[in-house]
C-alpha cells in the first residue's frame, strides 16, 4: 500500500461517510432502473448521463446503497464483469462476488468473465428503462 493510505488495497472498500453528490444520485437513479437479469455497460450509462465511464465507476465504487442499488448490474466495455467496489480481476473475491450475483439474477456469465450478450441494455435501452422507472 502507498504512503498516505492511497491504492488499490485502501480504496476497495471505503465508503463515504457524506451524503451522496447529485451526479452519483444520478447514477445511483440510473443504476436501479436496470432490470434483474440485465446489465449496461459503464460506457452507456455514461452516454446516457453525459460523462465519462470512469465517472460512472468511481460513483459505483461508492455505493452506499448496495444492494439495493445494485451495482453489480454494471459491466465493462465488451460484456466483461469489470470492476466490483473498487477491485479488478477474475481473482478478485469481489468480482466473484459479482459474478455470482448476476447469475443469482438469472444472467449468463461464460467462462473469461463476458455476460451473454443477450444480457447486456445498449445506451437506448438503458434511457428506456430509466423512463419506465421514472428517472429520465
Amino acid at each position: 500500500m502507498m504512503a498516505g493510505g492511497s491504492g488499490p488495497a485502501a480504496s476497495s472498500s471505503i465508503k463515504p461517510v457524506r451524503p451522496p453528490t447529485l451526479f452519483e444520485t444520478r447514477v445511483y437513479a440510473a443504476t436501479s432502473s436496470i432490470p434483474r437479469g440485465r446489465v449496461t455497460t459503464y460506457g452507456a450509462m455514461a452516454a446516457v448521463l453525459g460523462t465519462a465511464p470512469r465517472a460512472v465507476g468511481q460513483a459505483l465504487k461508492r455505493n452506499p446503497f448496495a444492494p439495493r442499488v445494485p451495482c453489480h448490474r454494471v459491466v465493462a466495455a465488451g460484456a466483461a464483469l469489470g470492476g466490483f467496489s473498487g477491485e479488478w480481476g477474475a481473482a478478485s473475491l469481489a468480482v466473484s462476488r459479482k459474478a455470482d450475483l448476476l447469475r443469482g439474477e438469472g444472467v449468463e456469465v461464460r467462462d473469461g468473465g463476458r455476460v451473454a450478450p443477450g444480457a447486456v441494455l445498449d445506451a437506448d435501452a438503458l434511457k428506456a428503462a430509466m423512463r419506465a422507472a421514472g428517472c429520465d
